[in-house]
């Protein structure tokens, strides 16, 4: 059992919020985000898909498709909980909404937003991206041995995000429901959905990289495959902003 970090302020209940496309989730989603959540003591991880995402295209699989493609990845892990809240909200899925909507259900619970690296260093381009730290921490998962200082000098919103908000401690994410940056080295594997759709594509296996209940999914719904990629349905309706790190997609 992990040890506990809770801090004297009584807080509890500490949630990790990992939001993305999943089209479709893989291990490249699921281990990072087991590793925080055992690194922080995060009592459970709320997975978020997406229904419109603001800056990428349109993902190829259906709302209902990657609810359920979640729901196969996370049924060994009691802690993994799918959050279909903006797959039920009407227009861009901006993450600061969700932050709210996620506040006002779990009052003053500490909330851990996690980003992959690129997308922290994005976060200056997210929708009123100045509130998402009022809502909850942010936890930056990233590469061990990472150097700080050579990654992050581009990012006017990262550089001031890590000097006023830097965390020195995980209790101090148990002490408080948000405010915080928090850096955490966890195992990048270098899965890409992009990749992961185009083998499929190509008539490639993707076991392995995936759950074997969420590929079998794949194959049983005959998502991805290329008469699928050019179908009407599949071809999407905005332009693509490349996300980079493809542990969390760029949301705002």
């Amino acid at each position: 059992m992990a040890a506990s970090h809770r801090g004297e302020s009584g807080l509890s209940h500490a949630i990790g919020v990992f939001g993305g496309t999943f089209d479709p989730v893989h291990y490249g989603h699921l281990r990072p985000a087991f590793e925080i959540m055992e690194a922080l003591d995060l009592e459970e991880v709320r997975f978020i898909p997406s229904r419109q995402p603001p800056h990428r295209a349109s993902p190829q699989a259906s709302p209902e498709q990657r609810h359920d493609m979640l729901q196969l990845a996370v049924a060994g892990e009691p802690r993994f909980t799918v959050d279909d809240r903006e797959l039920a909200r009407d227009g861009p899925s901006y993450m600061v909404d969700t932050l709210r909507s996620l506040r006002a259900d779990f009052g003053a619970a500490p909330l851990c937003l996690m980003l992959g690296l690129d997308a922290f260093l994005g976060l200056g381009s997210w929708h009123e991206w100045q509130a998402i730290p009022e809502l909850a921490h942010v936890v930056v998962a990233h590469r061990p041995g990472w150097q700080l200082d050579s990654q992050v000098q581009g990012s006017a919103a990262a550089l001031e995000l890590l000097r006023t908000r830097r965390l020195s401690s995980v209790s101090e994410i148990h002490a408080r429901p948000a405010g915080g940056i928090w850096l955490q080295p966890v195992t990048l594997l270098g899965i890409s959905a992009t990749a992961l759709r185009a083998a499929v594509a190509d008539g490639k296996s993707a076991r392995y990289l995936l759950p074997d209940g969420v590929w079998r999914y794949i194959e049983k719904e005959g998502l991805y495959t290329a008469e699928e990629r050019i179908a009407p349905s599949a071809v999407p309706t905005d332009s693509p902003l490349p996300s980079g790190h493809k542990f969390q997609s760029e949301r705002g």
